[in-house]
């Protein structure tokens, strides 16, 4: 069996692990049965997301079995993890519905066919506990003064942070022992916030069945300056071609700082690792080269190689010279709106979020429509301007949309 170890290691996945020697070796000769946790308070996953689904799939590939488990239960509570504020709790068909729509995406990478990953739900055993029974089984193992040390709880003690969020660790520590009790599994993985409950589990685990159990962390998605990747001016970039367009998405990638290039084809493709070092080096004008091949495999991974060839066409014929326009993306009008000022058809398509926004670029001479610079902030829209049946408006130097008349 191929040690998935090393290939997690020359990838840049692995960031912290409990016990360095010994999961190395596990890895090599036994196949594991693993988990990684999923909050389902929102309604797709985003890119911040992605690189879990990395670490997992690598794993399954490698031969070891994944557990993706949805928090339906912890959600109802919010895990206080890199959080500053406490969490909206969400209703019981909120998170179902949001927890659908994550196995949906999960399965993009994930083969949950056969047996070879499970989907769970932590809502199947958390919801129906007797608060007086966990406490006395499972909280009599966990210690308020260690509990306070942690990372997670630290920053934000100085806000205040709710007897309902401290339940948390303790309630991801019960997964963890949950799942060892259910399905054999003895790792979890998880994103380097998750160090604190990680440990808490394991302590569990050891301290009710004396058995051994193992934890790993993957570093989060920053790029060359440490800052968080995935954030864009209308928010996360997320997985959901509703939430972020498909061609936005490809953009993102196919924009990257030069610097970080090397590590997103690292982290977010399964490109060779000597293919990966090849296009990571390219210097000036080639890296060009690399970024397109990022975009496009990243995008093909989470779309659908159909939906990432449009992208790329759609790119092409914006910035490549190329002729096909179809795929740019599209926002709409009603006839009635066709003679109306052009900052309020900005702010009607969501093109700009505001009209003093709207007011701002143009302005500033960051707005064109089919090529030619808007000065005026008062201009409307022509016939000559739909002679195509469409108006190309570009907004900065590389957001295109075309406006169509419903």
């Amino acid at each position: 069996m191929e040690n998935v170890y090393d290939t997690l290691l020359e990838r840049g996945y692995l960031k912290q692990l409990t016990h360095e020697a010994e999961i190395k070796k596990i890895l090599g000769e036994e196949k594991v049965t693993f988990y990684i946790g999923f909050d389902p308070t929102a309604d797709s996953l985003h890119i911040g997301h992605f690189i879990a689904m990395m670490f997992m799939a690598h794993m399954q590939r490698a031969g070891h079995r994944p557990i993706a488990l949805v928090g339906g239960g912890t959600a109802m509570i919010g895990d206080p993890s890199g959080k500053t504020d406490m969490r909206k709790m969400l209703s019981k068909e909120e998170i179902d519905h949001n927890i659908s729509c994550i196995k949906s995406q999960l399965s993009k990478l994930i083969d949950f066919s056969d047996d070879k990953a499970i989907l769970e739900n932590n809502a199947n055993w958390l919801l129906n506990l007797n608060y007086v029974d966990f406490i006395r089984d499972i909280g009599v193992h966990f210690s308020v003064n260690r509990m306070l040390t942690a990372e997670c709880f630290k920053q934000r003690l100085e806000k205040g942070l709710s007897f309902l969020e401290f339940n948390y660790m303790l309630m991801q520590g019960y997964d963890f022992f949950v799942l060892h009790e259910k399905y054999g599994c003895t790792m979890q993985l998880g994103g380097d916030d998750q160090w604190s409950n990680i440990i808490a589990g394991m302590e569990l685990i050891r301290r009710k069945e004396s058995k051994s159990s193992y934890g790993m962390t993957c570093t989060l998605l920053t790029n060359s300056e440490g800052k968080k990747m995935g954030k864009t001016e209308n928010g996360a970039l997320w997985l959901d071609a509703n939430k972020t367009s498909v061609y936005d998405f490809y953009q993102y990638w196919r924009n990257v700082e030069d610097s970080d290039v090397k590590k997103c084809l690292a982290l977010l493709t399964f490109i060779p690792m000597d293919e990966v070092g090849r296009l990571g080096d390219l210097k000036d004008e080639k890296i060009n080269e690399a970024k397109k091949v990022l975009a496009f495999e990243v995008t093909k991974l989470i779309h659908g190689e159909e939906e990432a060839i449009k992208a790329q066409s759609a790119a092409e014929a914006l910035f490549g010279g190329g002729t096909n326009m179809s795929n740019v993306p599209t926002v709409s009008i009603p006839l009635s709106m066709k003679s109306a000022g052009l900052i309020e058809i900005l702010v009607y398509t969501k093109v700009l979020p505001s009209k003093a926004e709207a007011r701002r670029l143009i302005e500033q001479g960051g707005l064109t429509i089919n090529d030619k610079k808007i000065e005026n902030t008062n201009a409307t829209l022509s016939e000559e301007d739909f002679k195509d049946n469409s108006v190309l408006i570009k907004k900065g130097k590389k957001k295109y949309y075309s406006l169509i008349i419903e």
